[in-house]
C-alpha cells in the first residue's frame, strides 16, 4: 500500500516539475541558443549528481555500463537538444502535449522490442493518440506551418527515445538504486556535453547580461528539472510499470499550458485543443491495464 501511495506522489510531483521545465527552457532561450541550452542543462545536472552521488559510481557493475550509456543517450542526451531546438520555434504548451505521446511510444517500444503484452484497447489508444497528434502538428500556430510541423516532429522523436529509455531501465537496471543510475548517466554525458558547448562559442558570450540571466533559469532546469527529477523518475519506474511511469505526461501539459498562458501569452486554437484532448484520450486508453 505504501508503494502504491508513493508512486502517485512521485507521479504528481514529476508532472509539476517537468511541466514547469518548458517555461524555464523558453526563458533560457532568451540568452543562449538551442544547442547551448541543451548542453548547459546536462552540465548543471551532471555537476549536481556527481556531487551528491559520486560514491555510487563504483556500485555499477562493469557489464551494466552499456545499459547506463544507452539510457543516458535515449533518456537525456539527445532529447535535451531536441526539446531545446523545438522550443525555439513552437510553444511550450504544444510541445508538452506532443510529449504526452510518451506512454504510447513506451507501449509500442515495449511491444515490439521488449516483449510487453498488449490489449486491444491499448492499440485503439495508440491510433487515437496518433490522430490527435496529427491535428496538433498540422494546425500549429506560426507563419510557416511546414516549419512548425518539422519542429514538432522533434518532440515526437524525443518521446520515442523516452519510451526506449523507460523500457531499458525497467528491464536491465531495476536492481540498481535510482541515484546510482542517474549519476552513471551524467558521468557519461558530462564530457560530450562540455565539448558541444565549447564549439558553440558559449564561452565568448558568457559575460553578457542576458546570458547570465538565462544561466539562472537553466541552472534550475538542470539541477531540479533534470538531475533531481531523474532520480525520482527512476524510482517511479522501479515501483510501477514502464507505461504507468511514462503517464507522468498526463500532468505535464496542464502545468505547461497554465504557465505558458500566464508568462508567455500562449494560446491554443480550438482545433489544437481538440487535438490535445484526443491525444490525452489515446494516452488514457493505451495506459490502462
Amino acid at each position: 500500500m505504501e508503494n502504491n501511495s508513493t508512486k502517485w506522489y512521485l507521479l504528481g510531483f514529476l508532472g509539476c516539475v517537468w511541466g514547469s521545465s518548458f517555461i524555464l527552457m523558453q526563458f533560457g532561450l532568451k540568452g543562449v541558443n538551442s544547442i547551448q541550452l541543451g548542453s548547459l542543462r546536462i552540465l548543471f545536472a551532471a555537476i549536481f549528481l556527481m556531487i551528491v552521488g559520486y560514491k555510487h559510481i563504483s556500485k555499477i557493475p562493469l557489464y551494466k555500463w552499456k545499459y547506463i550509456a544507452l539510457t543516458s543517450l535515449f533518456g537525456t542526451f539527445v532529447p535535451a537538444y531536441l526539446f531545446a531546438i523545438a522550443l525555439s520555434k513552437i510553444d511550450g504548451s504544444v510541445s508538452s502535449i506532443l510529449n504526452s505521446l510518451t506512454p504510447l511510444n513506451t507501449l509500442l517500444v515495449g511491444l515490439f522490442f521488449f516483449g510487453l503484452g498488449v490489449q486491444r484497447r491499448q492499440i485503439f489508444g495508440v491510433i487515437i493518440g496518433f490522430f490527435g497528434c496529427v491535428l496538433l502538428v498540422l494546425f500549429g500556430g506560426g507563419e510557416n506551418t511546414t516549419e512548425n510541423y518539422y519542429y514538432a516532429i522533434l518532440i515526437i522523436i524525443a518521446s520515442i527515445f523516452y519510451g526506449i529509455n523507460v523500457n531499458l531501465i525497467k528491464k536491465y537496471l531495476s536492481d540498481l538504486k535510482p541515484l546510482t543510475i542517474s549519476t552513471g548517466n551524467f558521468v557519461i554525458m558530462f564530457i560530450p556535453a562540455l565539448i558541444v558547448l565549447y564549439f558553440t562559442g558559449f564561452f565568448d558570450i558568457i559575460h553578457e547580461a542576458k546570458v547570465q540571466t538565462s544561466l539562472g533559469f537553466i541552472a534550475v532546469l538542470g539541477i531540479v528539472g533534470t538531475g533531481f527529477s531523474n532520480i525520482l523518475f527512476f524510482k517511479l519506474i522501479q515501483l510501477s510499470s514502464p507505461v504507468f511511469a511514462s503517464s507522468v505526461t498526463y500532468i505535464i501539459p496542464v502545468v505547461a499550458f497554465t504557465l505558458g498562458s500566464l508568462f508567455m501569452n500562449e494560446t491554443l486554437s480550438l482545433i489544437q485543443l481538440l487535438g490535445a484532448l484526443i491525444v490525452l484520450i489515446g494516452v488514457y486508453f493505451s495506459s490502462r491495464k
